[in-house]
């Protein structure tokens, strides 16, 4: 086998390296910088250009090596390389090659374009490790225009009845995405600590995003009367989102699509947005990277593995240490907490 699947992640014997390893390693091929994924203590990481300043922010001083997409390397008898996966800024899927046979693990991955993400490239291989996330038909998510809608058509409501509109996000990715979709002429943009730390970094890197400005102790709020304020998750209901006065809260999540999931969480709206496939995404990227072998890791694997099965694919089930999207973050962006369906 070209890949083998051990205590420590998904290990490459030819390139004597791990691939999205959740455990201590010596040398780590990472396919984005959530928290997840990017993990602390590695003695070595690679990952693209793209990925690295969010990698740096988060994990400090590492030895990192960095990769165009595409660009191939040579590690040991192997030969790797990065594409692109659609799931936040710098998201890659990694590409093995040993003696002609082809690995691909996906990572996370997002098929539809969202302007924020170098969009999702199919990679043709003989075995495929995808997520499975959203796993299930249910989930099917609505395109870039109808979430604007939503979204701009909530923060519209909420002014008009005196409230501020705090909506819930992953600092990496969602975040970004979001705020791309807002329409500010209804008003500024106020952003957690959390939030505007990652847009920093990503601006700093080029990536252009509309006009924030990060909530502080010494911020004058009734200056920024019909604000949208976009926190991370954790931070609803908390203290900080207290000082805010009447507000309504609002979550961006694929969970959305769940029935129940949004009255658990007490939100006043619940939006579906996901930096993942969906039923539909998973499908067609698995059918076109023309792989006849697919591992399934995180999210609803039984289920997915048990559907390629019977669609003819040579399909198993991994078990990994990945959050996935879940309904929690800290302010690092690790996910902690997953909903049952």
């Amino acid at each position: 086998m070209v890949l083998e699947f051990r205590d420590a992640g998904i290990y490459c014997p030819a390139a004597d390296a791990y691939i999205d390893p959740w455990r201590p390693v010596d040398r780590a091929l990472i396919p984005h910088g959530h928290a997840d994924h990017a993990r602390p203590g590695h003695r070595r990481y690679m990952a693209t250009e793209a990925a690295a300043p969010v990698m740096r922010h988060r994990l400090g001083r590492i030895t990192l090596q960095t990769t165009r997409y595409g660009e191939s390397h040579r590690i040991g008898d192997a030969t790797v390389s990065f594409h692109p996966a659609g799931h936040v800024p710098g998201s890659a899927q990694i590409r093995v090659e040993v003696g002609g046979e082809v690995w691909v693990v996906s990572g996370d991955y997002k098929t539809t374009p969202d302007g924020l993400s170098d969009p999702f490239e199919p990679v043709r291989c003989h075995a495929f490790i995808t997520e499975s996330t959203f796993g299930l038909p249910i989930y099917a998510w609505p395109d870039e225009a109808t979430l604007a809608a939503q979204i701009n058509g909530w923060w519209a409501e909420t002014r008009a009845k005196g409230q501020t509109p705090i909506l819930g996000v992953y600092a990496l990715g969602k975040a970004q995405r979001v705020l791309g979709l807002l329409d500010p002429s209804l008003g500024p943009i106020l952003t957690h600590g959390a939030v505007e730390a990652t847009n920093a970094v990503l601006r700093a890197q080029g990536l252009r995003l509309p006009a924030t400005t990060q909530v502080t102790p010494d911020l004058d709020l009734k200056a920024h009367r019909g604000a949208m304020v976009l926190a991370p998750p954790s931070a609803l209901g908390s203290a900080w989102a207290r000082k805010f006065g009447p507000v309504s809260t609002g979550f961006a999540s694929g969970w959305m699509r769940l029935r129940g999931v949004r009255r658990r969480r007490a939100a006043d709206r619940g939006f579906v947005v996901s930096d993942h496939a969906d039923w539909d995404g998973l499908n067609a990227a698995i059918a076109a990277t023309g792989a006849s072998r697919v591992f399934v890791t995180h999210g609803y694997t039984a289920q997915f593995a048990r559907w390629l099965a019977e669609q003819g694919y040579d399909a198993g089930v991994v078990e990994t240490e990945f959050g996935g999207e879940t309904l929690d973050e800290t302010e690092t962006g690790t996910e902690t907490e997953a909903p049952r369906a």
